[in-house]
């Protein structure tokens, strides 16, 4: 496959890696594996060698360079305004982006232990008129800019790097997973209005809220899947790892073969007393950050939203408008790629050190359309 363009993505979740290569050459190829679910973090550099061996394998490439997918139950977004006079002649682009990046060095001096993943323009307003995307050659007499910056903790993004570092590879974006998803999800269902995505992961839960196009607002709660386990283990007294396998079970709707004495029901009403909590604590973020009152739609992602499959989602009485979302390692992988080739167009990306060349995966290496 001569003149081919490869890109990689990994989502290293805190219980499982999922990644995929995609080649664009003369035909799309496209190759994904999966680690075992991981209990113990010790055993994260092994998954993601078996992981980095097993796509090699498949896809007959070798793999030097990757795109990271990642989220923290200690991520943040933070919200920035920033404006500036202008003498009334035309906006030039370089004036916005100077703004721009005026605002990231605010971000990274009084965020030192914050690594910048996503700088996302939520408003332009210019001569106090608002604009979602920057209009062709205004003239300007005052521009003021509303950005949320979504960030990682440097710490983990330097552990991470360093165990691909290795394995000889190096590291060209790092992308939130449930940003990248939810902006994923949105334009394949085509979903317009007051929608939130609720991505409840292994120990956090990312709520995301958007109006239309509009990026409005990331907010994290430091309780996930986890705490579905451990409730289990506490109230059936038995291990982590017991409970975590009932817990499957019923998301998998599968009978149990454990010795344990347990009630199925008992444990069903467990795991939705916890979901429901969840719930409730997102929809009172989503209120409060993003849509007060105002009718919005949720949908659930995440494998700790797989456990309400089977326990009859029409039991959770707070909240009506709730679809929950399958996922798989090809749509969360390919979540990652759509984001990299320009899906957002309110994000400003950055351009990696290591560029690639253009084509298939042709990047946007700015934010005007």
């Amino acid at each position: 496959m001569n003149n081919r363009n490869i890109q990689t993505y990994f989502d290293c979740g805190h219980s499982k890696i999922r990644a995929g290569v995609f080649i664009d050459s003369i035909q799309f190829y496209e190759f994904y594996s999966e680690s075992r679910f991981l209990l113990n973090q010790p055993n994260l550099s092994d998954e993601i060698h078996n992981v980095i061996t097993s796509l090699e394998k498949n896809s007959n490439e070798y793999i030097d360079n990757i795109n990271l997918m990642i989220d923290s139950s200690k991520m943040i977004s933070i919200g920035i305004s920033i404006s500036k006079k202008f003498d009334g002649s035309t906006l030039k682009q370089t004036d916005v982006k100077f703004l721009i990046q005026e605002a990231k060095q605010q971000i990274s001096k009084n965020y030192k232990h914050q690594y910048i993943a996503h700088i996302i323009i939520n408003n332009y307003k210019i001569n106090e008129v608002d604009y979602t995307t920057l209009p062709k050659d205004p003239k300007c007499f005052l521009i003021s800019l509303d950005i949320i910056f979504i960030c990682l903790p440097n710490d983990m993004v330097l552990d991470l790097k360093n165990i691909f570092s290795k394995f000889n590879i190096s590291i060209n974006q790092i992308i939130c997973s449930s940003y990248a998803k939810s902006i994923n999800y949105k334009k394949n269902l085509n979903l317009t209005g007051n929608i939130a995505f609720i991505d409840i992961g292994f120990n956090k839960t990312s709520i995301i809220s958007f109006h239309d196009d509009r990026f409005l607002s990331l907010d994290i709660l430091h309780i996930g899947g986890n705490h579905i386990t451990k409730d289990i283990s506490k109230i059936l007294n038995i291990e982590n790892e017991q409970s975590e396998s009932i817990k499957m079970q019923i998301i998998k709707n599968l009978e149990s073969k454990k010795t344990v004495d347990f009630s199925n029901e008992k444990t069903q009403k467990i795991v939705l007393a916890r979901v429901e909590e969840i719930l409730e604590l997102s929809i009172k973020s989503i209120k409060s950050n993003s849509f007060k009152s105002i009718p919005f739609k949720i949908f659930l992602t995440g494998n700790g939203s797989k456990a309400l499959k089977n326990i009859h989602k029409d039991e959770i009485l707070i909240f009506e408008n709730l679809e929950i979302l399958e996922e798989t390692t090809k749509s969360i992988c390919q979540s990652g790629l759509e984001l990299g080739m320009g899906l957002n167009k309110q994000e400003v990306v950055i351009v990696p050190k290591k560029q690639i060349k253009q084509g298939f995966f042709e990047k946007l290496f700015h934010f005007f359309s």
